[in-house]
C-alpha cells in the first residue's frame, strides 16, 4: 500500500480551509483528485466520502459538547438523506459502462457551480443580516420541506460527494432565518454523518473505493482541520470563503469542459475582485473601528457637572 505524499499535502491544505470556513472538504478535495492527480472520477468520489466518515465525527462531538445540535432537525434530515445517498450510488452503479466518469465529471461541475452560486449567496445574506439578527431558540421545525433537503443533498452526495456542508447549510438558512450559525453548523455535520456513512457504504461495495488513497488524504486533513479550527477566530474568514468560491468556479467549470482560455479569465477577473472586495473590507473595517472607538470613548467621557466643584 503506497502513501501518496502529496495527496496528502493537498488534504492538508483542504483541511485547514475546512477547520477555518466550516465549508468546502469534498467540493475542494475531489476536484484536486481528479483534476491534479488525475485519479478517476469514481475513485475520487468514493475515496473523499470514507475519508469524510472519518472527518464528520470529530467536528460534531465538538459541537455537540456545546450544545449546538438541534437533534430533531438533524433527525428529520438524515431520514431523507441516508436513503438517497445511498440510492445516488445505486443510481451510478445501474448506468455502467464508460459513461459513469462523464456523467460523475460533468454532474460534479455542475454541484460546483451550484456551490459557488449558494456560498456567495450566503455571504451576502451574512452581511446583510449581521451580527445582531433575530434568533429563535424554540424553533419548529418544518418536517416535509426538511426532509425533502436531506432528500435532495443526500442523493447529490451519493454521486458526486459534494454539497453536505455549503449546500445543507445555505439551504437550512431560507428555510430557518432565525436559526443561530453555530446551530446551522452543527446540526449538519450531525446529520451529515449517517448521510456520509450511507454513501460511504454503497461505494465500497458498489465504487471504486481505493484505502491507499484515502489514507492519504486523511494524513493530511486531520491536522489541516485541527490547525484550521484552532486559528479560526483570528482568520478573516469572509476573505478565504471568497478565494474558495473562486477555487470552486474554476473547477466546476473546468470539469464540465470549459475551453481552458476561458477558465484562466474567470480565474484572473476572480482574482481581481477578490483584491478590490478585500481592501473595501479593509478600508470599511478601519472606518468602522475608528466610528466604534470614538463612540466608545464619549460613552465613557463624564457629562458635565451643572453644580459646579
Amino acid at each position: 500500500m503506497h502513501i501518496e505524499l502529496y495527496v496528502a499535502l493537498a488534504g492538508l491544505i483542504v483541511g485547514f480551509a475546512v477547520g477555518l470556513t466550516g465549508m468546502g472538504g469534498g467540493a475542494l478535495m475531489t476536484p484536486i483528485l481528479v483534476l491534479v492527480f488525475g485519479v478517476a472520477p469514481l475513485a475520487a468520489v468514493s475515496s473523499d466520502l470514507v475519508a469524510s466518515l472519518i472527518m464528520k465525527p470529530v467536528g460534531a462531538a465538538v459541537h455537540a459538547g456545546r450544545g449546538t445540535v438541534r437533534w430533531n432537525l438533524a433527525g428529520w434530515l438524515a431520514l431523507g438523506s441516508v436513503p438517497a445517498a445511498f440510492l445516488g450510488v445505486v443510481f451510478l452503479k445501474s448506468i455502467g459502462g464508460s459513461r459513469i466518469q462523464t456523467i460523475i465529471s460533468v454532474a460534479l461541475g455542475s454541484v460546483l457551480l451550484l456551490a459557488v452560486a449558494a456560498l456567495v449567496l450566503k455571504m451576502y445574506l451574512d452581511h446583510r443580516n449581521g451580527i445582531g439578527g433575530g434568533v429563535d431558540e424554540k424553533i419548529r421545525v418544518k418536517k416535509l420541506p426538511t426532509l425533502a433537503i436531506g432528500a435532495s443533498i443526500g442523493f447529490i452526495v451519493g454521486i458526486t460527494s459534494v454539497g453536505s456542508g455549503t449546500l445543507v447549510i445555505v439551504l437550512l438558512l431560507f428555510l430557518y432565518p432565525r436559526l443561530r450559525g453555530s446551530q446551522m453548523v452543527g446540526t449538519d455535520l450531525a446529520q451529515a454523518i449517517p448521510m456520509v456513512g450511507s454513501a460511504a457504504l454503497a461505494h465500497v461495495v458498489f465504487g471504486d473505493f481505493k484505502l491507499a488513497l484515502t489514507l492519504s488524504i486523511l494524513i493530511g486533513s486531520i491536522p489541516g482541520v485541527l490547525i484550521g479550527a484552532a486559528i479560526s477566530s483570528y482568520a478573516p474568514t469572509a476573505l478565504i470563503r471568497g478565494a474558495l468560491a473562486a477555487v470552486l468556479l474554476v473547477s466546476g467549470l473546468k470539469l464540465v469542459n470549459v475551453p481552458t482560455l476561458a477558465v484562466g479569465i474567470v480565474l484572473l477577473v476572480s482574482v481581481v475582485v477578490l483584491v478590490a472586495i478585500w481592501l473595501s473590507i479593509r478600508a470599511s473595517g478601519r472606518s468602522l473601528a475608528e466610528i466604534s472607538g470614538e463612540a466608545r470613548q464619549h460613552a465613557q467621557t463624564p457629562a458635565p457637572s451643572l453644580s459646579g466643584p
